[in-house]
Protein backbone atom coordinates (compact mmCIF):
# COMPACT_ATOMS: atom_id res chain seq x y z
CA UNK A 1 0.00 0.00 0.00
CA UNK A 2 0.94 3.72 -0.38
CA UNK A 3 0.43 4.97 2.85
CA UNK A 4 3.69 7.36 3.14
CA UNK A 5 4.15 13.51 -2.10
CA UNK A 6 2.50 23.72 -9.46
CA UNK A 7 3.12 26.14 -11.44
CA UNK A 8 7.11 25.14 -12.35
CA UNK A 9 9.44 22.31 -13.79
CA UNK A 10 12.08 20.26 -13.32
CA UNK A 11 15.12 19.41 -15.67
CA UNK A 12 13.52 15.77 -16.80
CA UNK A 13 17.83 15.18 -17.11
CA UNK A 14 18.74 16.39 -14.08
CA UNK A 15 16.30 14.85 -12.29
CA UNK A 16 15.98 11.28 -13.46
CA UNK A 17 19.37 10.10 -12.38
CA UNK A 18 20.32 9.04 -16.37
CA UNK A 19 24.22 8.15 -17.03
CA UNK A 20 25.94 11.98 -16.22
CA UNK A 21 27.08 11.83 -20.10
CA UNK A 22 23.53 12.03 -21.39
CA UNK A 23 21.99 14.36 -18.65
CA UNK A 24 24.35 15.13 -15.50
CA UNK A 25 24.88 13.28 -12.61
CA UNK A 26 22.67 11.73 -10.05
CA UNK A 27 23.96 14.10 -7.18
CA UNK A 28 23.22 17.35 -9.89
CA UNK A 29 20.05 16.42 -10.08
CA UNK A 30 18.79 17.03 -6.79
CA UNK A 31 20.53 20.06 -6.82
CA UNK A 32 18.51 21.22 -9.94
CA UNK A 33 17.89 24.60 -10.13
CA UNK A 34 14.00 25.81 -10.55
CA UNK A 35 12.27 28.18 -11.83
CA UNK A 36 8.93 29.60 -10.75
CA UNK A 37 6.93 29.99 -13.81
CA UNK A 38 2.62 31.36 -14.21
CA UNK A 39 0.55 29.08 -14.36
CA UNK A 40 -0.47 26.51 -17.84
CA UNK A 41 -3.01 26.82 -19.44
CA UNK A 42 -4.89 23.23 -18.80
CA UNK A 43 -5.42 22.00 -22.35
CA UNK A 44 -6.99 18.49 -23.18
CA UNK A 45 -8.73 16.20 -25.37
CA UNK A 46 -11.54 13.97 -25.09
CA UNK A 47 -10.77 11.13 -26.59
CA UNK A 48 -7.96 11.49 -28.96
CA UNK A 49 -4.52 10.24 -27.98
CA UNK A 50 -2.86 12.46 -29.26
CA UNK A 51 -1.28 15.49 -27.19
CA UNK A 52 -3.80 18.45 -25.81
CA UNK A 53 -4.78 20.91 -27.80
CA UNK A 54 -5.05 24.62 -26.95
CA UNK A 55 -8.84 24.59 -28.79
CA UNK A 56 -9.91 21.62 -26.31
CA UNK A 57 -9.25 22.85 -22.92
CA UNK A 58 -12.79 24.16 -22.68
CA UNK A 59 -14.57 21.09 -23.90
CA UNK A 60 -12.43 18.91 -21.82
CA UNK A 61 -13.24 20.65 -18.34
CA UNK A 62 -17.09 20.69 -19.12
CA UNK A 63 -17.23 17.26 -20.00
CA UNK A 64 -14.96 16.60 -16.67
CA UNK A 65 -17.29 18.81 -14.44
CA UNK A 66 -20.09 16.97 -16.11
CA UNK A 67 -18.74 13.86 -15.09
CA UNK A 68 -18.18 15.77 -11.31
CA UNK A 69 -15.64 13.43 -9.77
CA UNK A 70 -12.46 11.22 -9.80
CA UNK A 71 -12.04 8.22 -8.31
CA UNK A 72 -8.36 6.86 -8.17
CA UNK A 73 -6.20 4.23 -6.08
CA UNK A 74 -2.74 4.17 -5.45
CA UNK A 75 -2.94 8.28 -4.64
CA UNK A 76 -3.96 9.16 -1.07
CA UNK A 77 -3.40 12.12 0.17
CA UNK A 78 0.09 11.43 2.05
CA UNK A 79 1.75 10.07 -0.49
CA UNK A 80 3.98 12.78 -2.46
CA UNK A 81 1.16 15.10 -1.22
CA UNK A 82 -1.60 14.21 -3.87
CA UNK A 83 -3.56 16.01 -1.61
CA UNK A 84 -2.50 19.08 -2.92
CA UNK A 85 -3.62 18.12 -6.24
CA UNK A 86 -6.72 16.96 -5.42
CA UNK A 87 -7.86 20.14 -3.74
CA UNK A 88 -6.71 21.93 -6.37
CA UNK A 89 -9.21 20.06 -9.10
CA UNK A 90 -11.94 20.11 -6.45
CA UNK A 91 -11.66 24.32 -5.96
CA UNK A 92 -10.88 25.31 -9.71
CA UNK A 93 -13.05 22.35 -11.63
CA UNK A 94 -15.24 21.36 -8.73
CA UNK A 95 -14.35 17.59 -8.96
CA UNK A 96 -15.00 15.57 -5.79
CA UNK A 97 -12.42 12.75 -5.08
CA UNK A 98 -12.16 9.62 -3.17
CA UNK A 99 -9.10 7.06 -3.40
CA UNK A 100 -8.55 3.61 -2.34
CA UNK A 101 -4.85 2.83 -1.18
CA UNK A 102 -2.93 -0.20 -2.71
CA UNK A 103 -0.08 -0.95 -4.39
CA UNK A 104 1.50 -0.71 -7.98
CA UNK A 105 0.49 -4.54 -8.76
CA UNK A 106 -2.66 -4.07 -7.26
CA UNK A 107 -4.54 -1.18 -8.90
CA UNK A 108 -3.21 -3.37 -12.37
CA UNK A 109 -5.07 -6.28 -11.03
CA UNK A 110 -8.25 -4.11 -10.39
CA UNK A 111 -8.97 -2.73 -13.80
CA UNK A 112 -7.84 -5.52 -15.30
CA UNK A 113 -10.75 -7.63 -12.97
CA UNK A 114 -13.20 -5.47 -12.67
CA UNK A 115 -13.02 -4.34 -17.04
CA UNK A 116 -16.35 -2.39 -17.76
CA UNK A 117 -17.79 -2.53 -14.02
CA UNK A 118 -14.50 0.01 -12.98
CA UNK A 119 -14.92 1.73 -9.86
CA UNK A 120 -11.14 3.57 -10.36
CA UNK A 121 -10.34 5.86 -13.04
CA UNK A 122 -7.26 6.60 -12.68
CA UNK A 123 -3.72 5.18 -10.51
CA UNK A 124 -0.21 5.46 -9.64
CA UNK A 125 2.00 2.83 -10.24
CA UNK A 126 5.80 2.36 -10.04
CA UNK A 127 8.07 2.49 -13.28
CA UNK A 128 8.31 -1.13 -13.49
CA UNK A 129 4.86 -1.67 -13.79
CA UNK A 130 3.88 1.09 -16.38
CA UNK A 131 4.50 -1.64 -19.61
CA UNK A 132 3.12 -4.08 -17.40
CA UNK A 133 -0.35 -2.30 -17.22
CA UNK A 134 -0.26 -1.52 -21.41
CA UNK A 135 0.57 -5.21 -21.62
CA UNK A 136 -2.18 -6.12 -19.90
CA UNK A 137 -4.28 -3.51 -22.25
CA UNK A 138 -6.09 -1.77 -19.03
CA UNK A 139 -4.97 1.52 -20.29
CA UNK A 140 -6.49 4.81 -22.44
CA UNK A 141 -4.22 6.84 -23.58
CA UNK A 142 -3.45 10.62 -22.90
CA UNK A 143 -0.85 13.23 -23.73
CA UNK A 144 -1.30 16.26 -21.54
CA UNK A 145 -0.07 19.53 -23.16
CA UNK A 146 3.40 19.72 -21.36
CA UNK A 147 4.95 16.65 -23.21
CA UNK A 148 7.31 17.52 -24.51
CA UNK A 149 8.61 18.44 -21.45
CA UNK A 150 9.16 14.93 -20.59
CA UNK A 151 11.78 13.56 -21.45
CA UNK A 152 11.73 10.14 -23.74
CA UNK A 153 12.96 7.83 -21.18
CA UNK A 154 10.08 9.00 -19.02
CA UNK A 155 7.00 8.59 -21.07
CA UNK A 156 5.39 6.25 -23.08
CA UNK A 157 5.17 7.38 -26.95
CA UNK A 158 1.56 6.81 -27.17
CA UNK A 159 0.85 8.59 -24.32
CA UNK A 160 -0.54 5.43 -22.09
CA UNK A 161 1.98 6.61 -19.16
CA UNK A 162 4.92 9.32 -18.13
CA UNK A 163 6.51 9.79 -14.70
CA UNK A 164 5.90 12.63 -13.07
CA UNK A 165 7.84 12.34 -10.43
CA UNK A 166 10.86 10.86 -8.75
CA UNK A 167 12.46 9.63 -6.01
CA UNK A 168 15.31 7.52 -4.17
CA UNK A 169 15.09 4.62 -1.98
CA UNK A 170 16.43 5.86 1.81
CA UNK A 171 16.30 5.06 5.53
CA UNK A 172 14.31 6.10 8.10
CA UNK A 173 15.40 5.86 11.68
CA UNK A 174 13.34 5.87 14.46
CA UNK A 175 15.91 7.82 16.97
CA UNK A 176 14.84 6.70 20.02
CA UNK A 177 15.39 2.99 19.22
CA UNK A 178 17.75 3.22 17.49
CA UNK A 179 21.28 4.40 18.82
CA UNK A 180 23.17 4.63 15.31
CA UNK A 181 20.99 5.53 12.35
CA UNK A 182 22.20 3.07 9.66
CA UNK A 183 23.83 5.40 6.62
CA UNK A 184 24.65 2.39 4.06
CA UNK A 185 23.70 -1.19 4.05
CA UNK A 186 26.28 -2.42 5.21
CA UNK A 187 25.59 -0.81 8.74
CA UNK A 188 22.45 -2.16 8.22
CA UNK A 189 23.54 -5.76 8.01
CA UNK A 190 25.67 -5.05 11.35
CA UNK A 191 22.66 -3.86 13.77
CA UNK A 192 21.06 -5.05 16.02
CA UNK A 193 17.51 -3.59 15.42
CA UNK A 194 14.38 -4.68 13.29
CA UNK A 195 13.85 -3.67 9.32
CA UNK A 196 11.00 -3.25 7.79
CA UNK A 197 10.64 -3.19 3.79
CA UNK A 198 7.24 -3.75 3.12
CA UNK A 199 5.11 -6.24 0.71
CA UNK A 200 7.79 -7.00 -1.61
CA UNK A 201 6.79 -8.04 -4.38
CA UNK A 202 3.50 -6.47 -4.68
CA UNK A 203 4.27 -2.69 -4.19
CA UNK A 204 6.91 -0.73 -6.05
CA UNK A 205 8.49 1.10 -3.30
CA UNK A 206 9.94 -2.60 -1.61
CA UNK A 207 10.97 -3.45 -4.70
CA UNK A 208 13.00 -0.77 -5.01
CA UNK A 209 14.37 -1.37 -2.33
CA UNK A 210 15.59 -4.33 -3.31
CA UNK A 211 16.52 -3.54 -6.33
CA UNK A 212 18.65 -0.34 -4.57
CA UNK A 213 20.37 -3.16 -1.74
CA UNK A 214 20.90 -5.41 -4.90
CA UNK A 215 22.90 -2.35 -6.55
CA UNK A 216 25.09 -1.72 -3.27
CA UNK A 217 26.13 -5.39 -3.68
CA UNK A 218 27.20 -6.21 -6.68
CA UNK A 219 24.19 -6.74 -8.44
CA UNK A 220 21.83 -4.61 -10.96
CA UNK A 221 18.47 -4.65 -12.58
CA UNK A 222 19.18 -8.59 -13.90
CA UNK A 223 21.00 -9.93 -11.11
CA UNK A 224 19.12 -9.29 -7.21
CA UNK A 225 20.76 -12.18 -6.04
CA UNK A 226 23.26 -10.18 -4.03
CA UNK A 227 20.11 -8.54 -2.49
CA UNK A 228 18.19 -11.77 -1.71
CA UNK A 229 21.06 -12.91 0.06
CA UNK A 230 20.98 -9.84 1.94
CA UNK A 231 17.83 -9.82 3.25
CA UNK A 232 18.22 -13.47 3.85
CA UNK A 233 20.72 -12.87 6.43
CA UNK A 234 18.34 -10.21 7.99
CA UNK A 235 15.11 -12.77 8.51
CA UNK A 236 18.04 -15.59 9.58
CA UNK A 237 19.37 -12.85 11.98
CA UNK A 238 15.46 -12.56 12.94
CA UNK A 239 15.76 -9.21 12.44
CA UNK A 240 13.18 -8.73 9.15
CA UNK A 241 9.80 -7.24 10.39
CA UNK A 242 6.78 -7.59 8.61
CA UNK A 243 5.46 -4.42 9.92
CA UNK A 244 3.61 -2.08 7.12
CA UNK A 245 6.28 0.97 6.96
CA UNK A 246 2.63 3.25 7.50
CA UNK A 247 3.16 7.09 8.83
CA UNK A 248 0.92 5.49 11.85
CA UNK A 249 2.80 2.71 12.67
CA UNK A 250 5.88 4.96 12.47
CA UNK A 251 4.23 7.38 14.52
CA UNK A 252 3.66 4.66 17.69
CA UNK A 253 7.05 3.35 17.49
CA UNK A 254 6.61 0.04 15.83
CA UNK A 255 9.21 0.93 13.33
CA UNK A 256 12.61 0.74 14.20
CA UNK A 257 14.61 1.11 10.43
CA UNK A 258 12.30 1.33 7.37
CA UNK A 259 13.47 1.31 4.08
CA UNK A 260 11.11 3.83 1.83
CA UNK A 261 11.37 6.63 -0.96
CA UNK A 262 12.79 9.57 0.41
CA UNK A 263 10.01 11.58 -0.21
CA UNK A 264 7.51 9.15 1.66
CA UNK A 265 10.10 9.24 4.44
CA UNK A 266 10.82 13.22 4.69
CA UNK A 267 6.82 13.28 5.02
CA UNK A 268 6.90 11.17 7.64
CA UNK A 269 9.63 12.70 9.34
CA UNK A 270 8.27 16.04 9.45
CA UNK A 271 4.42 15.39 9.65
CA UNK A 272 5.40 13.05 13.29
CA UNK A 273 8.68 15.14 14.60
CA UNK A 274 11.37 16.18 12.41
CA UNK A 275 13.99 15.35 15.93
CA UNK A 276 12.51 11.95 16.56
CA UNK A 277 13.85 10.67 12.82
CA UNK A 278 17.06 10.57 11.09
CA UNK A 279 16.39 9.81 6.63
CA UNK A 280 19.53 9.11 5.31
CA UNK A 281 20.37 7.68 1.65
CA UNK A 282 22.74 4.78 2.09
CA UNK A 283 25.86 5.44 0.98
CA UNK A 284 27.13 2.32 -0.64
CA UNK A 285 24.23 2.60 -3.28
CA UNK A 286 20.70 3.02 -3.78
CA UNK A 287 18.13 3.20 -6.98
CA UNK A 288 16.52 6.53 -8.30
CA UNK A 289 13.13 5.85 -9.92
CA UNK A 290 9.50 7.29 -10.34
CA UNK A 291 5.68 6.65 -10.57
CA UNK A 292 3.28 7.37 -13.63
CA UNK A 293 -0.58 7.58 -13.53
CA UNK A 294 -2.42 5.38 -15.37
CA UNK A 295 -6.00 5.82 -16.87
CA UNK A 296 -8.05 3.00 -16.48
CA UNK A 297 -9.77 1.48 -19.73
CA UNK A 298 -12.69 1.36 -18.63
CA UNK A 299 -13.29 4.79 -16.22
CA UNK A 300 -16.47 6.05 -16.15
CA UNK A 301 -15.04 9.41 -15.67
CA UNK A 302 -12.54 9.39 -18.40
CA UNK A 303 -12.36 13.00 -18.40
CA UNK A 304 -11.98 13.79 -15.23
CA UNK A 305 -9.04 11.28 -15.18
CA UNK A 306 -7.57 13.21 -18.08
CA UNK A 307 -7.77 16.60 -16.38
CA UNK A 308 -6.52 15.33 -13.61
CA UNK A 309 -3.01 14.32 -15.28
CA UNK A 310 -3.21 17.33 -17.22
CA UNK A 311 -2.68 19.72 -13.99
CA UNK A 312 -0.66 16.75 -12.58
CA UNK A 313 2.26 17.92 -15.36
CA UNK A 314 1.06 21.55 -15.00
CA UNK A 315 3.49 24.15 -13.18
CA UNK A 316 0.93 23.86 -10.24
CA UNK A 317 1.02 19.75 -10.46
CA UNK A 318 4.19 19.88 -10.27
CA UNK A 319 5.28 22.19 -7.17
CA UNK A 320 2.31 20.39 -5.55
CA UNK A 321 4.20 17.24 -5.60
CA UNK A 322 7.66 18.99 -4.63
CA UNK A 323 6.27 20.29 -1.80
CA UNK A 324 5.65 16.53 -0.69
CA UNK A 325 9.13 15.96 -1.23
CA UNK A 326 9.02 14.11 -4.99
CA UNK A 327 11.28 14.88 -7.60
CA UNK A 328 9.01 16.61 -10.06
CA UNK A 329 10.12 15.09 -13.71
CA UNK A 330 9.64 18.63 -15.76
CA UNK A 331 12.52 20.87 -16.48
CA UNK A 332 13.40 24.56 -15.30
CA UNK A 333 12.23 24.62 -11.41
CA UNK A 334 14.03 26.31 -9.12
CA UNK A 335 12.06 24.79 -5.60
CA UNK A 336 11.41 27.13 -3.45
CA UNK A 337 13.16 27.24 0.02
CA UNK A 338 10.55 26.24 1.98
CA UNK A 339 10.56 23.22 0.16
CA UNK A 340 15.04 22.59 0.07
CA UNK A 341 15.17 23.30 3.22
CA UNK A 342 13.45 20.23 3.84
CA UNK A 343 15.51 18.02 1.67
CA UNK A 344 18.26 15.77 2.24
CA UNK A 345 21.55 17.38 1.24
CA UNK A 346 22.80 17.01 -2.07
CA UNK A 347 26.07 15.36 -1.04
CA UNK A 348 23.65 11.99 -0.35
CA UNK A 349 22.82 11.35 -3.97
CA UNK A 350 26.10 10.74 -4.92
CA UNK A 351 25.92 7.03 -5.41
CA UNK A 352 22.51 6.45 -6.17
CA UNK A 353 21.13 4.58 -9.46
CA UNK A 354 18.95 5.07 -12.37
CA UNK A 355 17.07 1.88 -14.26
CA UNK A 356 18.79 1.53 -17.34
CA UNK A 357 17.42 -1.85 -18.30
CA UNK A 358 14.05 -1.88 -18.25
CA UNK A 359 13.44 -4.82 -19.81
CA UNK A 360 15.87 -6.86 -17.25
CA UNK A 361 14.09 -4.99 -14.22
CA UNK A 362 10.73 -6.06 -15.18
CA UNK A 363 11.45 -9.86 -15.82
CA UNK A 364 13.46 -9.59 -12.48
CA UNK A 365 10.47 -7.87 -10.73
CA UNK A 366 8.08 -10.74 -12.01
CA UNK A 367 10.55 -13.44 -10.57
CA UNK A 368 10.88 -11.73 -7.13
CA UNK A 369 7.74 -12.92 -5.35
CA UNK A 370 8.69 -15.97 -5.30
CA UNK A 371 12.81 -15.59 -4.76
CA UNK A 372 11.79 -13.43 -1.95
CA UNK A 373 9.32 -16.50 -0.64
CA UNK A 374 11.71 -19.10 -1.27
CA UNK A 375 14.89 -17.43 -0.22
CA UNK A 376 13.87 -14.94 2.14
CA UNK A 377 10.43 -15.25 4.54
CA UNK A 378 11.73 -19.54 4.82
CA UNK A 379 14.38 -18.12 6.91
CA UNK A 380 12.48 -15.56 9.39
CA UNK A 381 11.79 -16.83 12.63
Amino acid sequence: MKTLLSRSTVSPAKLSGLPEKLIGSPAKLIGATVKLIGVTGITATLSMPAMAKDADLESLIEAAQKEGAVYSVGMPDSWANWKGTWADLKANYGLKHQDTDMSSAQEISKFEAEKRNATADIGDVGFAFARVAVKKDVTQPYKPTTWTDIPDWAKDKDGHWALAYTGTISFISNNNLVEDAPKSWSDLLEGDYKVTVGDVGVAAQANNAILAAAFANGGDESNLKPAIKFFGELAKQGRLSYTDPSIANLEKGEVEVAIMWDFNALNYRDKIDRERFTVSIPQDGSVISGYTTIINKYAKNPNAAKLAREYIFSDQGQINLAEGYARPIRSNITLPKSVQDKLISNEQYSNVHPVTDFSAWEKSARRLPRQWQESVLIHQQ
